[in-house]
């Protein structure tokens, strides 16, 4: 039986806001929205004057695979070697950690879990569910992106194991190498397919059996970023190294998308020009090392101005994964255009997954991924009242979370 959601103010992020309007809901996905009463079969739900959004989104979290209250335990880089894009943070995530629990709260509904940046290319990224307890149930893209890092973080991790990378320079031929690397591996195969191709087309007494390349996972991986079926999200920070990673992309042709983005306000119309989308932050989180001392969270807003896509994110842990909404609202208060900000906590994160098909607005035929308030929700004082996943409630505010002997 469907469900109709009355008596509500619904911001879709697909257009204006829909004064005391209707949301059907039938097996799990939208099928209406607007103004229209309620059908006549459905089971009606009065909202009360409710604000509704659709399921907030974050590009960018370590919820799951860094667990929460333990840094030790934690599967975020695998550092046993430099270039690891064939590892996949799927077979990592933790569903029963707490940073799942904080995210429905929070409104959050959809995770981009993301490798850290211990390595120049460190793995597969996920688009996840934030509700339930078996990781492949609650993934709905896989792979939505392969990690890349540039600056600080592999140079130090280089210098601590003393292996390389130890400089930018470094950093860059890692990549390059691997892409070379990727690029023979595919010549090999079309080789080996063309070869194969010719066999067929002898008499079948004249054939002779041909012996595939030898498979290797790191670059059959790379080898799909090359073909532009997965982006990179490439983690830069300082001008310099969001420049080597606009430089990268064009010397092999790859999708890019730049994580953290702290210092493109400096470039916007390089890349804005390129239409290469941005998950800026974690914006609330001290300036740590050098390549954020110039961080902003005036950044969001910049970059909006200059005609970008652009997600907020929250870096979870370095950001707490429920501060999403709140690190949207201190980029408000620093010049992002209100009316613009929904779109960078719901459907501009979806796109960088490449899950907005799905999900990041209330639109017909999406997931029926929606939140509650009863106040505005741009008052960081009006706390979730409810969070539905798939048309199911998943979050129902009671007060606030309390740990008790038993969690």
């Amino acid at each position: 039986m469907a469900t109709a959601y009355i008596n509500a103010t619904f911001h879709t992020a697909a257009g204006p806001p829909i004064e005391g309007g209707t949301l059907v809901i039938d097996e799990g996905k939208i099928a209406a929205v607007g103004a229209d009463s309620a059908p006549d079969d459905a089971e009606v739900v009065d909202l009360e004057g409710a604000v509704v959004w659709p399921g907030l989104v974050d590009c960018h979290s370590h919820a799951g695979v860094a667990s929460t209250g333990d840094w030790n335990d934690h599967d975020v880089n695998e550092m046993s070697e430099k270039v690891t894009p064939h590892v996949r943070v799927l077979d990592a995530i933790h569903p029963a950690d707490q940073a799942f629990d904080d995210a429905r709260r929070a409104g959050i509904t959809l995770l981009g879990i993301t490798h850290g940046s211990g390595n120049v290319i460190g793995g597969q990224v996920a688009a996840c569910k934030t509700a339930g307890m078996v990781a492949d149930e609650m993934v709905i893209k896989e792979p939505a992106g392969v990690k890349m890092a540039l600056g600080e973080n592999p140079k130090r991790v280089g210098d601590r194991l003393k292996r390389a990378p130890t400089t930018r320079m470094g950093n860059a031929y890692l990549a390059r190498e691997a892409f070379v690397a990727a690029q023979e591996y595919k010549l090999d195969w079309e080789h080996y397919e063309a070869r194969v191709a010719a066999e067929a087309a002898k008499p079948e007494d004249e054939r002779k059996p041909i012996r595939p390349p030898k498979r290797d996972l790191s670059k059959e991986t790379l080898v799909r970023v090359l073909d532009g079926e997965i982006p990179i999200r490439n983690h830069a920070h300082r001008l310099d190294d969001i420049r080597t990673a606009i430089r990268l992309s064009e010397e092999f042709g790859y999708r890019l998308v730049l994580d953290h983005a702290t210092e493109a306000f400096k470039i916007p119309n390089e890349i804005v020009s390129r239409g290469i989308m941005l998950a800026i932050g974690p914006v609330g989180a001290a300036r740590g090392k050098r390549e954020t001392r110039h961080r902003t969270s005036a950044s969001a807003g910049l970059m909006v101005a200059a005609g970008a896509t652009v997600a907020v994110m929250t870096d979870a842990p370095v950001d707490p994964v429920q501060h999403l909404r709140d690190m949207a609202i201190v980029s408000i208060r620093d010049g992002l255009p209100q009316d613009r900000a929904l779109e960078t906590i719901t459907i501009n994160p979806a796109k960088i997954l490449g899950v907005d098909d799905r999900v990041g607005s209330l639109e017909v035929g999406k997931d029926a991924d929606f939140v509650v308030f009863d106040g505005d929700p741009w008052d960081a004082r009006n706390p979730v009242i409810a969070t539905y996943i798939d048309g199911e409630k998943v979050f129902e505010y009671d007060g606030p979370w309390v740990p008790t002997s038993e969690t």
